[in-house]
């Protein structure tokens, strides 16, 4: 894939542009967006860019952390705090996301999406209140490991690092989750599953390879 330089504003410019025009394939009323990639490659501040792109062009959107979706300390180290399968599979309550993000969202639905659900400092429910989308606003959801899950999502974007980068961008005591990025790079691909690919190894200057046709 040929990726060229682009700058963070422009690249939020770019894909907040697409999503004015993005019809989701199933009918949805909501574009569902997914911003992909490990902690070090931060997705987080790109679906923000995007967000606010959007809102100065006047369409609602909604950022959506999956960190706010951690199951319960007792199941996420059951067998260790460090345990690389349980967080490459069992870290993020996934049917959680499907029944309070997703399930809102399909054709027909409330648009009544719960922003979070769970807060690992404290290792209980948030109890935020849920948060009204509006048709036609877009659903950013940023997190690692994203693609995997069949979710339903209408645009994807994957923040790649190489995995030099990676190893030098993750704290050392978070390194231990770095086996699980190269079992996700194996079977899912990322690069080549998701819509937009972002070099982001230098966090100055990243790269992409455009947005689909």
């Amino acid at each position: 894939m040929r990726l060229e330089a682009i700058t963070w504003e422009r690249l939020g410019d770019a894909l907040a542009e697409r999503l004015l025009d993005l019809k989701p394939g199933d009918g949805s009323p909501w574009p569902r967006v997914a911003f992909d990639g490990p902690p070090a490659a931060r997705p987080g501040d790109l679906a923000q860019l995007v967000g606010e792109a959007l809102r100065v062009r006047g369409r609602p959107s909604l950022a959506v952390d999956t960190g706010g979706f951690l199951r319960p300390a007792s199941l996420r180290f059951e067998y260790g705090r460090e345990d690389v399968e349980a967080y490459y599979s069992g870290w993020f309550d996934t049917a959680a996301l499907w029944r309070e993000v997703f399930g809102p969202l399909e054709p027909g639905g409330t648009g009544r999406v719960l922003p979070d659900l769970w807060d690992p400092a404290a290792d209980r429910a948030t109890r935020s209140p849920y948060v009204q989308l509006p048709p036609g606003g877009a659903l950013l959801l940023h997190g690692p490991l994203l693609l995997g899950h069949w979710f339903p999502f209408d645009l994807t974007v994957h923040l790649r690092l190489s995995p030099a980068a990676l190893r030098r961008r993750t704290p050392e005591e978070e390194r231990w989750t770095l086996p699980a990025f190269e079992r996700y790079e194996e079977e899912t691909d990322p690069a080549t599953a998701a819509d937009v690919v972002v070099r982001a190894d230098d966090p100055r200057h990243p790269a992409w390879g455009g947005l689909p046709e």
